[in-house]
């Protein structure tokens, strides 16, 4: 039986995929259980080909790909939009059943988010669900991936609260696409000054690890 941790993005440019895979990658290269899980994922024609598959082959796990997302939808819109083009709707009982089975084969499980937080993942006559819903169900803490640049600031601190405000644990932010430089390192101390989180870790463009201290990203995960 594992501990899980929910990786949502700031938008979709954020970089939470290739952050998420370099997570999956410290954890595995560690000797510890990895698993990944996306609960749906619009824009790809195969696993192999999508965010769960990059995720896979970056990492090194060998995890069945058929485990590692329940819903996989070929138009590259949202998946309450991708849905209803192609039909197949999200299903709750079907997130939380194919999330523990991941959850009782490894000890820790990386769940990816769709875009940021406030993503739409069902919206039809029948019901209506959104990404926190299923953070909540699952009972997930959160990692914030921000991109480094202009504008995180405004993007990370609004994530934050938004996260805060609907009962979801935030543990910390990392901040992709990191350079360096005075207005990098300043929305560094800006962020974790509005937000009061911590920055976890920075990612260049092309690291090829996480730097971050493995047992600290093993504390994040619950």
């Amino acid at each position: 039986m594992g501990r899980g941790l929910f990786v949502t993005g700031t938008g979709t440019d954020a970089g939470k995929t290739y952050v998420a895979a370099l997570m999956v990658k410290k954890l595995k290269d560690a000797g510890l259980s990895a698993g990944y899980y996306k609960a749906a994922l619009s824009g790809a024609e195969s696993i192999e080909k999508s965010d769960a598959g990059y995720v896979k082959k970056v990492s090194g796990i060998s995890q069945p790909d058929e485990t590692l997302l329940s819903y996989l939808y070929e138009t590259a819109v949202s998946p309450h939009l991708a849905a209803k083009l192609e039909g197949n709707p999200v299903d709750l009982n079907k997130v939380r059943q194919d999330y523990m089975q991941v959850f009782h084969a490894y000890d820790y499980i990386t769940v990816e988010g769709s875009g940021g937080i406030v993503c739409p993942i069902r919206c039809d006559d029948e019901q209506e669900i959104l990404l926190e819903d299923i953070v909540r169900m699952l009972e997930l803490p959160a990692v914030i991936v921000a991109d480094a640049g202009l504008g995180t600031i405004n993007s990370a601190v609004m994530t934050a609260e938004y996260l805060r405000n609907h009962g979801i644990q935030a543990e910390g932010v990392i901040l992709n696409h990191y350079s360096g430089g005075v207005m990098q390192e300043d929305n560094i101390r800006m962020i974790e000054k509005l937000t009061a989180l911590p920055i976890l870790a920075l990612v260049a463009e092309d690291d090829t690890e996480l730097d971050i201290n493995i047992e600290r990203l093993i504390s994040l995960y619950k």
